[in-house]
């Protein structure tokens, strides 16, 4: 397909180039044990999808208070980073380029993950209605979590600055900050779940203020063309949804792009669930506010990843559940090989090896 735009190169902001513009999405695949330490079976993982434009790895917690999923992989300890460190190296030596994903689960977490059951935090105390949180000891339902005192919110921002300096130790291309889908940093944007009368709460610069230090943290590690950050605009995962969505993330967006990121990573397709809150917000009204690499994310086929891209409104689109059963996704588009067929979700997020490196590349 010569004429592919999602397979064309692009050169980033600060010179970093890509051979295509399909990015591997950050799926949690729950491989890491249960202390978190990168292995050999994920540095396989994402080995083979190493041509890829770019790979942005799973969630990655980046503190034991962050913890929220089962077998999740940190970036807190020397071992964590040493674990990282051979991913890194496996996908570099297929020629790949790889961001850390740091994550803080917030309230989305329970008690039972932390051996001295203390709750999950929060901004405010609200818990997540009508779901349940599947913790080391079983399915439970979420709790009212604690909300953080604002001398505490000083600590978090600098486990994202240690997080991003191991991130940088280990060899990174760069980190992507999880500000979606409903953890901590979106907590904090949003209305829904902020709820403080603090700097951190009630005017949307305020409630801003929790991302756009982690973003400046971070920057201590890496130049902020090296920093993406993820947001979900449209989405109601972990019960998120804010009447006034459209003004707080276009605002989002413009203090990003002031702060020189050279990536936005948008979830605008619909596939996680959508709040109805109005229209969703699109690739375009993001284009028209963010003049770097802009990523659009959920449920795109080749097609329509083609047909965005040649729009003008996104540079990159991110791929996930295709990318669990085709290690080799980039060349099934390049020569129009069929796409295997969808993993079965009971292997999504299990600690066993079946359904993870066992997928095949098309024989050709």
């Amino acid at each position: 397909m010569s004429t592919s735009r999602l397979l064309s190169a692009l050169t980033t902001a600060d010179g970093l180039p890509l051979p295509n513009r399909v990015v591997m999405a950050p799926m949690t695949r729950a491989r890491a044990g249960a202390e978190r330490i990168p292995n050999a079976a994920m540095a396989t993982y994402y080995a083979q999808r190493a041509s890829a434009g770019l790979i942005i790895t799973e969630a990655t917690v980046v503190s034991e208070q962050g913890i929220g999923w089962l077998e999740s992989p940190g970036i807190y300890n020397a071992e964590h980073t040493a674990g990282w460190r051979d991913v890194v190296a496996a996908v570099h030596a297929r020629g790949g380029r790889v961001f850390l994903q740091l994550w803080h689960c917030g309230r989305a977490s329970h008690r039972y993950f932390f051996d001295d059951e203390r709750l999950p935090v929060a901004p405010s105390a609200i818990a997540i209605a009508n779901d349940a949180s599947h913790t080391p000891r079983g399915k439970f339902p979420y709790e009212t979590p604690r909300a953080l005192a604002s001398d505490e919110i000083p600590g978090i921002v600098d486990d994202y600055r240690q997080a991003a300096r191991r991130a940088r130790d280990a060899g990174f291309d760069g980190v992507e900050v999880h500000a979606a889908n409903g953890y901590l940093l979106d907590q904090f944007l949003q209305a829904k779940t902020n709820q403080r009368d603090d700097a951190y709460g009630g005017s949307i610069d305020n409630r801003y203020r929790l991302l756009g230090e982690v973003v400046a943290a971070v920057a201590e590690s890496f130049a902020a063309t090296r920093i993406s950050v993820r947001l979900s605009p449209n989405g109601v995962f972990n019960d998120m949804g804010t009447p006034e969505y459209r003004e707080l993330f276009g605002f989002a967006a413009t203090r990003l792009a002031a702060a020189g990121i050279g990536f936005l990573h948008i979830m605008d397709g619909l596939g996680f669930g959508f709040h109805e809150l109005g229209e969703p917000m699109t690739l375009a009204e993001f284009r028209a506010l963010f003049p770097r690499t802009l990523i659009g994310n959920v449920g795109y086929t080749q097609q329509s990843a083609e047909q965005a891209i040649a729009a003008g409104h996104a540079d990159m689109i991110a791929f996930g559940r295709p990318y669990i059963s085709n290690p080799d996704l980039v060349e099934r588009f390049a020569n129009g090989w069929p796409l295997a067929p969808e993993a079965d979700m009971s292997t999504w997020y299990s600690p066993q090896p079946g359904g993870y490196i066992d997928w095949p590349a098309h024989a050709g």
